[in-house]
């Protein structure tokens, strides 16, 4: 495990994949100090006050992850990023290109810019259908390099590739991992390359991102408090 200055309850990041905003404040409501890290997607940006809830999230002093996954020209990306800082955000999200990398960083100002490698929903044979013949590995490390070298603060990447990137680009680099599932033996869903939240710290992450496992749970609060305790018991002393 790498032990950075993160307050064990910052390290659970939930992941606010609702509709619209009424739905989000009312699970935050219900969530309440259970949660104090929230990851505000596509979804929610489309849903049309993105940016209203951000501003509430902020002024209730949790921490927001934008996770927005830019991908356009360096130009457009560099000048979304720009216009991004300031509002109290802690992560952004970029796709991991290098020219796009590079504009994010030259513009995060006051917010860090976390790379995504490949997306937990892709195994080997999505990238073979997108005309990639190598290990996903491979591709989740060189990424993961190109991201420390173009000025980025962190990774987006699967639990299964924490301790590669680890072991290869040190510890000042931030690894966030979604994926996360209560048992690391399959998943029902759009996850492929999932793991548990003890194994995804083990390895090397300074962050889980939990979405499913505590949204959809019979008592979310619960489920949140469950992982935060996880993490406690990780993390003490």
């Amino acid at each position: 495990m790498t032990v950075k200055d993160i307050a064990p309850s910052d390290r659970l990041i939930f992941a606010l994949d609702v509709a619209d905003a009424d739905t989000a404040r009312r699970l935050v409501e219900r969530l309440d100090d259970a949660v104090t890290f929230y990851k505000l997607g596509l979804e929610l940006a489309m849903s049309g006050d993105y940016f209203g809830l951000l501003e509430s999230l902020v002024g209730q002093g949790k921490n927001v992850f934008a996770d927005l996954k830019f991908y356009d020209i360096p130009a457009t990306v560099g000048r979304a990023v720009r216009n991004l800082s300031g509002r109290g955000i802690t992560f952004i999200t970029v796709h991991g290109d290098r020219a796009i990398m590079e504009a994010a960083a030259e513009n995060k100002g006051d917010v860090k810019v976390l790379a995504v490698t490949v997306l937990t929903s892709i195994d080997k044979n999505g990238l073979e259908a997108m005309g990639y013949s190598g290990a996903v590995k491979d591709l989740v490390l060189k990424r993961g390099q190109l991201a420390k070298n173009a000025g980025c603060d962190g990774l987006i990447a699967s639990g299964q590739d924490a301790k590669m990137l680890r072991d290869h680009l040190g510890d000042d680099v931030l690894i966030v991992t979604p994926g996360i599932r209560p048992e690391a033996t399959g998943s029902n869903d759009d996850q492929k390359r999932i793991v548990t939240a003890e194994q995804a710290f083990r390895d090397g992450a300074d962050h889980i991102v939990v979405g499913r496992p505590i949204r959809e749970a019979e008592d979310p609060h619960a489920a949140a408090v469950s992982f935060q305790e996880t993490i406690t018991g990780l993390f003490a002393g």
